[in-house]
Formats: structure tokens, sequence, C-alpha cells
């Protein structure tokens, strides 16, 4: 069985940061299964839109670039079919774009010490450099915990 390294913090980061993106854009959401993508995005008819992806970043947006996600989260995320959209959640805001919009660049990453009991924290990367289809959204009190 895969070991889940989220922590309840990484989970409340996640749903602060959705909140924001669907407040913005007049959204309902709905968190999936641990091991799927981390949302469903849904219209005020209550019709699914769009599915996003979560990845904490813990800087402030002008120190966030270049933004990683693993490769496997993207091909989850492709998987669905349907307005893939990546938010990063960072100290002061958040920064999301589409993820079929967006240009990056893939190598070997992941975190610098490995954690016990984890196959995933050296892998194949996507990182991207600011770019006209990120947004970037200032949100002031956004994270108390930065």
């Amino acid at each position: 069985m895969a070991k889940i390294f989220q922590t309840d913090n990484d989970l409340i980061r996640e749903e602060i940061a959705m909140k924001a993106f669907a407040k913005k854009y007049n959204l309902l959401f709905k968190k999936l299964d641990e091991f799927d993508i981390d949302f469903a995005v849904y219209n005020l008819d209550n019709q699914l839109i769009a599915y996003a992806e979560v990845k904490g970043r813990n800087r402030e947006i002008k120190n966030a670039y270049p933004l990683p996600i693993s490769i496997r989260k993207i091909s989850k995320l492709h998987d669905k079919k349907l307005n893939p959209i990546v938010i990063w959640s960072c100290f002061d805001g958040i920064i999301y774009g589409k993820l079929n919009k967006l240009v990056g660049v893939v190598k070997y990453g992941g975190m610098i010490e490995q954690r016990e009991g984890s196959a995933n924290d050296q892998e194949l990367m996507a990182y991207y450099d600011r770019q006209t289809d990120l947004k970037e959204e200032y949100i002031e009190n956004f994270r108390h915990n930065g």
C-alpha cells in the first residue's frame, strides 16, 4: 500500500487555496479521494466543469518560480480530460493555470532528502516559469502560517 505523506496542514492549505479560486470564479468544489486528483470543480448549476490539483509552494508569489509539479500528477490530471487546472498555494495567494496551456521544462527532481517509505520523492518533474497563462492572485491574510 502506498504511504501518504500529506499532513492535516497540507489539507487545510489545499482547502484554503481551492476556496480562493472558487470564490474568484463563483464555483463549487468537492474534495476527491486521497489517491485521486485533489478536487472536482462545479458551476453553480452543479455541473462538473473541471478538475484541480493544488500544490503547496512555501514561498511568496514573487519567489515561487519555477513552479514544480510531478509528471505523475500531470498525467493523472490530464487523464480527467476536463479543464485540468493546477493551483499553487503560496504564502500570499495563489498561482493557477490550465494545464493544457502551460509550457514547462521536464527534468528529474523533487525532494532533496528522501523520506523513509517514499517511492516518489525523486521523480520526473515539470517546472513552469512565469508566463501569460499563469495567473497570480494576491490575497491579504491568505495563509497565516507563512
